[in-house]
């Protein structure tokens, strides 16, 4: 009972955290607490009873899911891109305002570590016990995630001629999502398949939303009775390797269920929240403008990730030239940052300018 319920757990942090990556660089804090919680109850629950409880219907019916396609991937990836809807675009979206090249590569890669490693008490703990089946379970998803990394690196070198790091840790988290609801119920080699089909476009969306319904699929196509009796007791009909061809349909349905309930209530439960929060500010979705402009960390939090954050936004340059002469080079116009290089003319760089720096002096 207790490994039952640790591994539900972890699916619902899972869920939520997903779910509300979509706040990114506009979103409030507080509404989106109340929302996490409304969320929860009123669409995860119900999708995650229908799925794994013998008495929801999605169960009865036959459907596969061994650790969380649905309830976890394709609700949580729907929910995602109802917020981003209702929250709209962000400002500068589709301009050069907004950089969009990585915070910080060396974190990306620690993550997607942190992530990889953790997928395996993730999906082989669904098993709820260490058997083979479990061992299955941890097998596939590790070669999903080493297929679905070297897909993207390959599609990405066919595009850009470079070896993307990023692009890697993109691959292996989307061929992770597509094993998830077949690794208990596919052969090893099958994850290959898994992993070439989860390629998509960096956004919670398409890794966790299409990857989800991919995987399940794939799942109907791919599951084999005997991969699902290595735990001595649990018994299926398999999909088309098996001969049953109906399961294909089941998994349609689940899929589309569930990401047609997510989306649905998502968007009910955030035009709600608007609504109250035009009378009650601080339950607003979204920030202002001009907060909008100062950062969220800023607003939000009244920190900085990084102390050069803080001093770029600061510091202007004292008496340089406003004449036209100046040549701008580059602007990194983040909507978190605003921070902007700038190099003078050449008699303006051969000077030197005194800066004014949160209120202090400084000559460089």
């Amino acid at each position: 009972m207790s490994s039952s319920f640790d591994s539900g757990a972890n699916l619902f942090h899972h869920s939520v955290a997903i779910a509300l990556g979509a706040l990114s660089e506009r979103g409030r804090l507080l509404p989106s607490i109340l929302f996490a919680f409304l969320w929860s109850t009123l669409v995860y629950d119900p999708i995650a009873c229908w799925t794994w409880n013998p008495s929801g219907w999605v169960y009865k019916l036959g459907g596969l899911d061994f650790a969380g396609g649905t309830p976890v991937h394709i609700s949580s990836g729907s929910a995602a891109l109802a917020y981003s809807y209702i929250l709209g675009k962000r400002a500068g979206y589709g301009t050069q305002k907004l950089n969009y090249r990585p915070h910080n590569v060396t974190h990306i890669v620690i993550g997607t570590v942190f992530l990889w490693v953790g997928w395996f008490g993730f999906n082989a703990g669904s098993a709820l016990s260490a058997n083979l089946r479990a061992v299955m379970a941890a097998v596939v998803t590790n070669l999903a995630a080493c297929v679905g990394g070297m897909t993207w690196c390959l599609i990405d070198y066919r595009l850009e001629r470079k070896w993307s790091t990023v692009g890697f840790c993109s691959g292996v988290i989307a061929g992770l999502v597509a094993i998830t609801p077949g690794s208990g119920y596919v052969p090893a080699w099958v994850a290959v398949v898994f992993g070439l089909g989860a390629d998509d476009a960096l956004d919670i969306f398409a890794v966790h939303g299409v990857g989800g319904v991919v995987g399940n699929l794939l799942t109907g196509v791919f599951a084999a009775d005997y991969i699902a009796h290595l735990d001595g007791y649990t018994k299926i009909d398999g999909g088309w390797l098996n001969g049953n061809w109906i399961q294909i349909g089941y998994q349609a349905a689940d899929s589309a269920t569930g990401m047609a309930y997510s989306f649905t209530v998502t968007c009910l439960l955030l035009i709600l929240l608007s609504l109250l929060g035009r009378v009650v500010p601080a339950l607003r979705l979204r920030v202002d403008r001009a907060e909008e402009e100062q950062g969220i960390d800023n607003v939000e939090i009244g920190e900085f990730g990084y102390d050069f954050v803080e001093l770029v936004r600061e510091v202007k340059p004292v008496g340089f030239p406003d004449d036209g002469e100046s040549e701008i080079v580059g602007v990194e116009d983040r909507s978190h940052s605003r921070a902007t290089m700038v190099r003078g003319s050449k008699e303006a760089q051969a000077e030197s300018y005194p800066l004014q720096a949160m209120g202090r002096t400084a000559v460089v």
